[in-house]
């Protein structure tokens, strides 16, 4: 009896996704997929940084400072 209590709480635990990629885990699923869609779109225009507009520039700045190696100082 316990060794089938210890087997059912461990199928339980190795079926349980933390994966954050997973659709059921994010609450903002669809903006989080458009967001990335309009990421492809601005990158594809980053090598001319003229062409972009405001409100892609600003979407382009904030998303590389979110990917840069240095410390968030503003906290």
């Amino acid at each position: 009896m316990r060794l089938l209590i210890i087997l059912l709480i461990t199928l339980l635990l190795n079926n349980c996704s933390l994966n954050r990629n997973s659709k059921f885990w994010n609450e903002n699923n669809e903006k989080n997929i458009s967001l990335q869609k309009e990421l492809v779109k601005i990158y594809d225009k980053s090598d001319n940084v003229m062409s972009m507009t405001i409100e892609e520039y600003n979407i382009y700045i904030n998303d590389y400072n979110k990917k840069s190696k240095y410390p968030d100082i503003s906290e």
